[in-house]
């Protein structure tokens, strides 16, 4: 990490709780208010009970006790109202933050382009950061967690040498105590003590930078057994068979080791605090000698005695935490800016500015002209030379072996990814050039690793937090969910899996991708992309679903990925990818007449499969 200028710092900082303000409204301001009360506090309670003393042991005026008393009652009342509505404002706030965190990070990813969602390298480091974030609490939770320090010091600094002022101003019988240079020994002391705090807290902070610089490994590995393997309940089952326990013990085995082989900055990290408290002891006892030898010498009473022996201690608290915060700050702007590095980065792909024309015929017509493709970081094309062009209304099945480019031909037609080399026309147009939201909106998909979310059932099928009734239950039963969505406890208000409702419903995966295939059917978008949208259905059910699919797919124009052939005979044409080329096109009828084609030869090899399963 590069060392960042006082000035860089501050302009780190203050974009960092920039960000705060964005995503954790009222945090910080509740938070400061807080601890602004809480700091002031002490400082109106000793200034009162000083006046107290001082009339007790002097005039003893029972009207001027009383007034101070009721002075004093009145103000702590006061802060105790301020501080609980703060801080019951805080307290809620600061339940949202990490949600606020996440979202952070949620909204960088959606504004990415989608190849550095797949660049090994960048998500690599977004994983750093959040493990610096989340496990460590650096960066942006530091700033939350520091307020308290930064209003210390800013009040205890400014209170002290104001209630202290009249200290060096007040006249003793002792000469030698009212000279100006105790001043200057004075705060130097009180310099002392936080300086001294502020290197031991460097020193601890290099040490344990230095101890944790080579435990990112058990940090990955913790979160994932204590998180992954062990409350996933997906995991269960391969947990209890083959034993996990043996690996997680071998992992702690290793954190051992490694604090055995680095005792040195472990011991450091100890010794450095202690140095600075017996420096901190040292200074303060020279500033308590000088007060109470003044009053000794009758500079002023008992009561300024209690003043300025507890104002003084609290300027060295300010000092201390303005020195630490110093420090500190020093470390978690490092953290900061490669947050900031991070959301920087910039989205490379042309967002285009065309409105995509509103049709209600859904005629929309897409070209592939001579498309290749090559994944970013590898010379290896997924695709070559593509064209490829679909009808209104048509139905494309797409089918080929792993890895002959059907899914990476779906990507660059969502425009996930442009295209290598080639283009691809919408209407006769560049869809680089359309709106790019415009252009998604046209699109209905059901991926194979598609999700689920642990909300509502018409939730789950809308995508939104909102949706109409009637359209989410034909599109339930045109899916084929008809029957299970009528056993459901609460209909569309059921809650799906158990995170946050105990009444939540777990359901299969063939229901899963039922559901998936509603939401596909809810957006109503033109074109309609299913991918192996029946690979988690029962056989029963995947025939419901080739049956209706004329019905579900309606005047859409649909794309089907399969690796299922005997899925595809129901529509109008079928692409044969292999090596990321499309070798043939045409009906089953014709692709199957072709005894030395691709297709003909994985027909009769899964034929040839169920065949030797029958016998």
């Amino acid at each position: 990490m590069n060392k960042m200028s006082i000035r860089e710092r501050i302009s780190t900082t203050m974009r960092g709780y920039g960000i705060i303000r964005r995503y954790c409204p009222g945090l910080v301001q509740s938070k400061t208010c807080y601890e602004f009360i809480n700091a002031l506090q002490p400082f109106l309670s000793v200034w009162f009970s000083a006046r107290i003393i001082d009339e007790l042991s002097a005039r003893r005026s029972l009207k001027t006790v009383t007034a101070y008393v009721a002075g004093i009652l009145l103000i702590q009342f006061l802060c105790s109202v301020l501080k609980s509505t703060a801080n019951r404002v805080y307290t809620e706030k600061q339940s949202q933050m990490w949600s606020g965190f996440g979202k952070i990070f949620s909204d960088k990813q959606m504004s990415m382009n989608f190849a550095d969602l797949e660049n090994a390298q960048i998500q690599h480091q977004r994983q750093q950061i959040e493990e610096s974030l989340y496990q460590f609490g650096n960066g942006l939770a530091r700033l939350v967690w520091d307020i308290p320090d930064l209003v210390l010091a800013g009040v205890n600094i400014v209170s002290s040498l104001v209630m202290t002022w009249s200290l060096f101003t007040s006249r003793s019988g002792n000469a030698a105590l009212n000279h100006s240079a105790w001043i200057l020994i004075v705060l130097l002391c009180i310099a002392l003590g936080g300086l001294s705090n502020s290197k031991a807290t460097v020193k601890k902070n290099n040490a344990f930078m230095r101890w944790s610089k080579d435990t990112t490994w058990f940090n990955r590995t913790f979160q994932f057994f204590g998180r992954e393997l062990y409350v996933n309940t997906e995991k269960a089952k391969d947990v209890r068979i083959y034993e996990q326990n043996i690996i997680a013990s071998k992992v702690l085995d290793k954190l051992l080791q490694h604090d055995r082989e680095n005792q040195s900055d472990i011991f450091k990290m100890s010794v450095y605090p202690a140095i600075a408290y017996v420096t901190i002891g040292l200074a303060n006892a020279v500033c308590y000698l000088y007060v109470v030898a003044k009053s000794f010498f009758g500079a002023f009473g008992v009561g300024s005695i209690v003043q300025y022996v507890t104002v003084l201690s609290r300027l060295g608290e300010g000092l201390q935490a303005l020195m630490y915060l110093l420090s500190d700050n020093k470390v978690y702007c490092l953290h900061l800016q490669n947050l900031f590095d991070y959301l920087d980065r910039p989205n490379p792909m042309y967002q285009g500015s065309l409105t995509v024309e509103k049709r209600d015929d859904n005629e929309y017509d897409v070209e592939f002209k001579d498309v290749s493709f090559r994944y970013p970081n590898t010379d290896a094309y997924a695709l070559r030379h593509v064209n490829l062009k679909f009808k209104i209304g048509e139905k494309l099945a797409v089918v080929g072996m792993n890895g002959s480019g059907k899914t990476t031909f779906i990507k660059l037609m969502c425009r996930l990814y442009d295209p290598t080399e080639g283009e691809i026309l919408l209407n006769g147009v560049n869809i680089q050039k359309y709106d790019y939201d415009e252009y998604m909106s046209l699109f209905s998909v059901v991926f194979q690793d598609f999700r689920l979310f642990a909300l509502s059932l018409g939730q789950n099928v809308a995508a939104s937090a909102a949706y109409d009734t009637d359209k989410a239950q034909r599109c339930l039963k045109k899916a084929g969910f008809g029957k299970r969505l009528s056993a459901m406890p609460n209909h569309l208000d059921t809650c799906l899996y158990k995170d946050f409702d105990t009444d939540g419903v777990e359901i299969s995966g063939g229901e899963a991708q039922k559901i998936v295939l509603a939401r596909a059917l809810y957006k109503d978008a033109p074109f309609i992309i299913l991918d192996e949208p029946t690979a988690a259905l029962d056989p029963v059910s995947e025939y419901e679903v080739f049956s209706k699919f004329n019905e579900i797919a309606g005047d859409k124009t649909a794309i089907y990925i399969s690796h299922r052939l005997a899925s595809c005979r129901f529509c109008d044409k079928i692409a044969v990818f292999h090596g990321g080329a499309v070798i043939q096109i045409g009906t089953h009828e014709e692709l199957l007449a072709a005894a030395n084609g691709k297709y003909h030869e994985l027909w009769n090899a899964q034929a040839q499969y169920y065949r030797t399963q029958n016998t």
